[in-house]
């Protein structure tokens, strides 16, 4: 069984036992979260409307934090003396997967 997830505007495919990084959530170590699937594929039977949606849940717990690369930038404006230095580097959140689950109502077929 496996399910589609949305978390900071992006689409991640995931398994229960699955380890992943996502953008930066707030939360402390060791929180449990939760989250709405857009998807389910529970062996042949895929899941999709959001009627069949309504009693999924995906829980995750955070497992500690990260950062991605840094990205250095540079600007100027000829003539003018005009340079200006700048810098980013990403955060992001690790969450474990610890279950996927359908609640009854949802898993009837229509």
């Amino acid at each position: 069984m496996y399910a589609v997830i949305k978390t900071g505007g992006k689409q991640e495919r995931v398994e229960e036992g699955q380890t992943l990084t996502v953008e930066k959530l707030g939360a402390a170590d060791g929180d449990e979260l939760s989250f709405q699937p857009i998807l389910l594929v529970e062996g042949d039977r895929v899941l999709s409307s959001a009627d069949q949606l309504a009693g999924a849940r995906v829980a995750a717990r955070v497992v500690g934090a990260a950062k991605g690369p840094k990205i250095k930038g540079f600007t100027y404006k000829p003539k003018t003396r005009g340079r200006r230095a700048w810098g980013h580097r990403q955060k992001y959140t690790t969450i474990e997967i610890t279950g996927i689950s359908v609640s009854r109502g949802s898993a009837q077929e229509a």
